[in-house]
């Protein structure tokens, strides 16, 4: 597949306000990319670009090769895995749902098992808890798990529609260290079968898994392209608007805040 995603020059405007402006950037097979930025960055309205809620003012969209205009974008969602700490409002649905059944509900894209469950996707759900290392999990219901385990069986969710694309909106929000580091350990296996996009402001959690980053200022792109080359001293400094400095310990990169003069 030549392009896993593909802006061309993409402007997007809500109430005559320009939210995304001349957005050029690609996705290529085999890449895994982390968007990182400020909250109000533009970081969400690019993902709803890329699946479809948004459609751009002005410019051409690519996801999957499937050019925007001429294909059918339900369809096309099925094929990108979404996790975001915003799917924690479904909590009150779920609860006393089992773990095996929530992960199996991402076949259906509900929460919840509304329709026959074959005996295929359940040997998917097993495989999932195994990959996912939480077959200790089985039977439990979503309400006695810890927020870790929760993001990880909603990453499982993601995983059963077998996405091309799987996007992790900051995943790790709200998680202590030791929840937030048994997220981060399950991304040099996703990336195994799936192209990752991370969206975060935590540039900490860009592990060796992810091999290029886009940063993104006030609706526009700062840069793109390998970690190593983008993740400098400079561009993090414009892209948060604040001195800083970026050492790098194990293949991650951390942050120093340079002092004020």
């Amino acid at each position: 597949m030549e392009k896993i995603v593909h802006f061309n020059n993409v402007t997007w405007r809500r109430n005559n306000q320009e939210i995304l402006s001349e957005i050029n950037w690609q996705i290529k097979e085999g890449e895994h990319w982390a968007i990182l930025g400020l909250n109000g960055s533009g970081k969400t309205s690019l993902l709803n670009i890329i699946t479809g809620y948004n459609y751009p003012t002005s410019g051409k969209m690519i996801v999957l090769d499937q050019l925007f205009g001429r294909t059918d974008i339900p369809e096309l969602r099925k094929s990108i895995g979404y996790v975001s700490s915003a799917l924690d409002r479904f909590q009150e649905t779920i609860q006393l749902e089992p773990v095996e059944n929530i992960i199996a509900s991402g076949k259906f894209a509900s929460f919840g098992i509304y329709e026959e469950v074959s005996e295929s996707d359940w040997q998917l759900v097993d495989k999932i808890l195994s990959d996912l290392r939480l077959e200790y999990l089985r039977g439990k219901k979503y309400s006695v798990l810890s927020q870790g385990e929760r993001r990880r069986v909603l990453i499982g969710r993601a995983l059963m529609s077998r996405p091309e694309i799987l996007i992790l909106d900051e995943p790790c929000s709200g998680l202590d260290i030791l929840s937030r580091e048994e997220v981060l350990e399950l991304m040099e296996d996703l990336r195994k079968d799936t192209h990752l996009l991370y969206v975060t402001h935590h540039i900490e959690e860009i592990t060796e898994a992810i091999s290029h980053v886009a940063l993104v200022r006030d609706g526009k792109l700062v840069a793109t392209g390998k970690k190593e080359e983008v993740l400098t001293d400079n561009l993090l400094s414009e892209t948060f608007k604040i001195p800083v400095q970026v050492h790098w310990d194990e293949g991650r990169p951390w942050l120093t805040i340079e002092k004020r003069k």
